[in-house]
């Protein structure tokens, strides 16, 4: 199964280089990086590297996977996302495909919490995020989530029948939910977890960014569970 990875970028252009140059080829076969407005050289850098990039002005998480969604190639069967910010650790990405190869899972979501994380590699308020989220998710829609993970793997097939519409900070807990209602097989594994290494981030990074986050997915959990208690 051809294996692409989608990396949204909004000025990493310290740490896009090193991301993409990172990836294990094989198994991955393509990488396309989705360039969300950045004003510096993310997108020269990424190119550089290697990666595939396009354009995606609409600012938004969300808005940037969707655009690399739209680009896939036609032959690619597991697409992977993987953060611009160097905090995922690329090597671990075989093992996070391992289980949709094995044909046990068609999406997998690789677990900070049950994996090693660095020392302030995540903010308290993501981890309280977690928490919450995932708490939800488990009491509610039956999912064993432990986690809300950015750096996924997930079949095409299964993909292609996910109603996606979130653009920005929902984007992950959207998947999730959408994977209960579309009867997906889910699974997680743990992988490690880095600080950033520059900058800081576009979310936890600010109080605005932070609260924005919160309200969103709390907002996406709520709409669901309403739809899941009426049997929509």
């Amino acid at each position: 199964m051809r294996i692409e990875v989608i990396i949204p970028a909004l000025n990493e252009a310290e740490s896009i280089g090193d991301v993409v140059r990172g990836i294990p080829r094989p198994p991955v076969e393509s990488v396309v990086v989705v360039d969300n407005g950045s004003t510096d050289e993310t997108a020269e850098r990424a190119r550089a590297a290697g990666a595939r990039v396009i354009h995606e002005p609409r600012r938004g998480y969300g808005s940037a996977c969707l655009a690399g969604i739209r680009s896939l190639l036609p032959e690619t069967g597991i697409v992977v996302f993987l953060d611009a910010d160097g905090s995922d650790d690329p090597a671990a990405l075989a093992l996070l495909v391992e289980p949709i190869v094995a044909d046990t899972a068609d999406l997998v979501v690789g677990s900070r919490v049950v994996g090693r994380s660095e020392p302030g590699a995540l903010a308290w308020q993501q981890r309280l995020g977690n928490w919450i989220a995932t708490r939800w998710l488990r009491g509610r829609f039956g999912l064993a989530a432990t986690d809300l993970g950015p750096f996924r793997a997930i079949r095409r097939s299964s993909l292609e029948k996910l109603s996606m519409s979130d653009r920005g900070y929902g984007w992950t807990v959207q998947m999730q939910l959408e994977a209960v209602e579309k009867g997906l097989r889910y699974a997680e594994v743990a992988v490690p977890y880095r600080r950033r290494r520059y900058g800081k981030s576009k979310v936890t990074g600010t109080m605005r960014g932070s609260i924005g986050a919160a309200v969103k997915i709390l907002g996406l959990l709520a709409w669901y569970d309403l739809g899941w208690a009426r049997g929509v």
